[in-house]
């Protein structure tokens, strides 16, 4: 049954006349007969007796507009809402590491907070996990840190980040190095999966298999609390994750010789996403959103 249908069949209920209602709806009586005959069928009763020429509502019309006008105004009201704001929905999103504690809260707070019809469920994944959930069309859209060549994903940049090593070492304060020097300290990395990690073993190459690493981790904080009671303890991290300790003298860079560290963040969608104007909105806002 139709939303046309359903407004003919109220209007009959209060008027039985079809000549007043095709009036003023500016159709044919004929075509008010159909639509009620349809609506009819689709249910399995007549809704009304036929009594000389005209249309009496009997009782399973009148049973049939007390169980469904309700939920029929509710339809007409939210088709007119989304017809006077496009603006309104709910997306799902899910970040890395690094973009969700750090950057996409921001994000998404600025963006709720000029859009109040929307709804954002957000989660926090390792870029490969995000790359599977947009890949399989659990999520709308993902920020990943990392490359992503699956042909059904379209990535588009969002931001630049640098990665730099950190210790609690402050001897190596203000020293640059050749990496192969510091590869047989103690190396905490992120986990497998996580773009952080895919960047700096790729930056390195070959030199990869030669580091001594002593452990994994996957949240900052873990990893952070490792580097300031371990100081011979190194890591490779994005700079605004540890920013706040760089500035207190809690933490300092270690500087490489030739070797900058650097990478783009990634906004992607299954390329057979449908883009209401709520993604569109909210894609743009995100690519327009200064990263700081």
């Amino acid at each position: 049954m139709t939303l046309k249908e359903l407004s003919i069949f109220y209007h009959l209920c209060e008027d039985s006349h079809l000549s007043n209602l095709a009036q003023k709806r500016g159709i044919t009586q004929s075509a008010v007969s159909l639509a009620i005959k349809s609506l009819e069928a689709k249910i399995g009763e007549q809704l009304f007796d036929r009594i000389g020429k005209k249309l009496v509502i009997n009782e399973i019309g009148r049973l049939f507009k007390e169980k469904t006008y309700p939920h029929y105004l509710a339809l007409v009201d939210a088709e007119n809402f989304f017809k006077d704001n496009q603006i309104s929905g709910i997306l799902t999103v899910a970040s890395s590491k690094t973009i969700g504690d750090f950057i996409t809260s921001q994000i998404v707070f600025h963006f709720l907070d000029s859009h109040t019809n929307v709804s954002i469920q957000k989660d926090i994944q390792n870029s490969s996990q995000i790359i599977n959930l947009v890949k399989n069309g659990i999520i709308d859209i993902g920020f990943i840190e990392s490359v992503c060549s699956d042909e059904d994903i379209i990535k588009e940049e969002m931001g630049n980040d640098e990665l730099i090593l950190v210790t609690s070492d402050k001897s190596l304060e203000g020293k640059t190095f050749y990496i192969d020097e510091l590869l047989e300290k103690k190396w905490i990395v992120r986990e497998k999966g996580s773009g952080t990690r895919e960047v700096f073993l790729e930056s390195i190459g070959k030199l990869s298999k030669e580091l001594n690493i002593c452990m994994e981790f996957s949240e900052f904080e873990e990893a952070k609390t490792i580097l300031l009671k371990n100081s011979q303890t190194i890591t490779c991290l994005s700079k605004v994750v540890v920013e706040k300790e760089l500035k207190r003298g809690e933490l300092y860079e270690i500087k490489l010789h030739n070797l900058p560290i650097e990478r783009k963040f990634y906004l992607i969608y299954n390329k057979n996403k449908y883009q209401s104007k709520l993604f569109l909105e909210f894609k743009n806002f995100v690519k327009n959103f200064a990263l700081t």
